[in-house]
């Protein structure tokens, strides 16, 4: 008999695992729905200054996959959100014609250093640059500025109008600059999509990708010009707490027809850019 009745409590202690667990782990899904996967919460960084470092990789490569030299372009970024200004330091490019060989330490560019604005459509101005050189090196340069500058835009202008896993289009005039005093820039479309949470370093994130393609790219210096076309994509993780920007990563293509003063012939080139953004702790 006491057997008897010991198997019967642990048929009716099964049973009752088998209804708890799925009501359980339903009320654990349910609740991380509503509370994480409903809204991104509002803007409320820290007044603390925020550092990242930045890192972009330029390979280029002629139409039919050979490679022919590298760049790297790597800076210290500030942003001090108690006086919406930004600055940059230790910004250095260096260059190698080994696709995989160690990029050398590379050359300071001094004209950066400590370099602050506040981020706004008027960093598309001819006049927020009047101290750069006039060479081609700085392009690099001021792509860290606008890449910074897009990035912060998909992870904080848009928290309002994004959708779990719903598709958000920019469209319209804004898609189309000039790039202070170098070329002009047209988007197509720009997309982006919230696709869920995930975890940086212990920090909860939300996963916001962007992406862009069929852009159209024209640069007009005294030494080279440039035409063509690029597309770009990227993902950016957005603490959920405070909404500083704990990662991102960009990936893009350009294929454009450069000419050099001094050569006779035009030549198309192919070239693929990697950025990442790391906080720095």
């Amino acid at each position: 008999m006491k057997k008897n009745l010991n198997s019967g409590f642990a048929l009716l202690f099964m049973a009752m695992l088998i209804v708890s667990t799925p009501v359980s782990r339903g009320q654990s899904h349910n609740s991380v729905i509503k509370k994480y996967l409903k809204v991104l919460p509002n803007v409320n960084v820290s007044i603390l200054p925020q550092r990242y470092i930045m890192t972009a990789v330029y390979t280029n490569r002629d139409l039919y996959g050979n490679f022919s030299g590298k760049i790297r372009v790597r800076g210290d970024y500030t942003r001090r959100f108690n006086r919406d200004s930004c600055k940059w330091n230790n910004v250095f490019i260096s260059s190698s014609n080994s696709f995989s060989g160690a990029f050398p330490e590379g050359s300071m560019q001094g004209y950066i250093e400590d370099f602050r604005y506040v981020p706004s459509p008027e960093m598309l101005q001819p006049s927020k640059f009047k101290d750069f050189p006039p060479n081609t090196e700085t392009v690099y340069a001021r792509n860290l500025i606008w890449d910074m500058m897009g990035i912060e835009n998909f992870a904080w202008d848009f928290n309002d109008s994004l959708k779990l896993n719903k598709i958000y289009r920019i469209t319209g005039p804004g898609n189309e600059f000039t790039m202070a005093d170098i070329g002009s820039y047209s988007h197509a479309e720009i997309q982006l999509c919230w696709t869920g949470i995930s975890e940086v370093k212990g920090v909860m994130c939300a996963i916001i990708e962007f992406r862009a393609i069929d852009n159209k790219i024209e640069l007009k210096m005294d030494a080279l010009k440039t035409k063509g076309t690029e597309q770009y994509w990227g993902t950016v993780w957005v603490s959920l707490t405070d909404r500083l920007i704990e990662h991102a990563e960009m990936y893009g293509g350009t294929i454009q027809e450069i000419e050099i003063a001094g050569m006779d012939n035009k030549f198309l080139v192919k070239t693929i850019r990697e950025l990442w953004v790391d906080k720095i702790e």
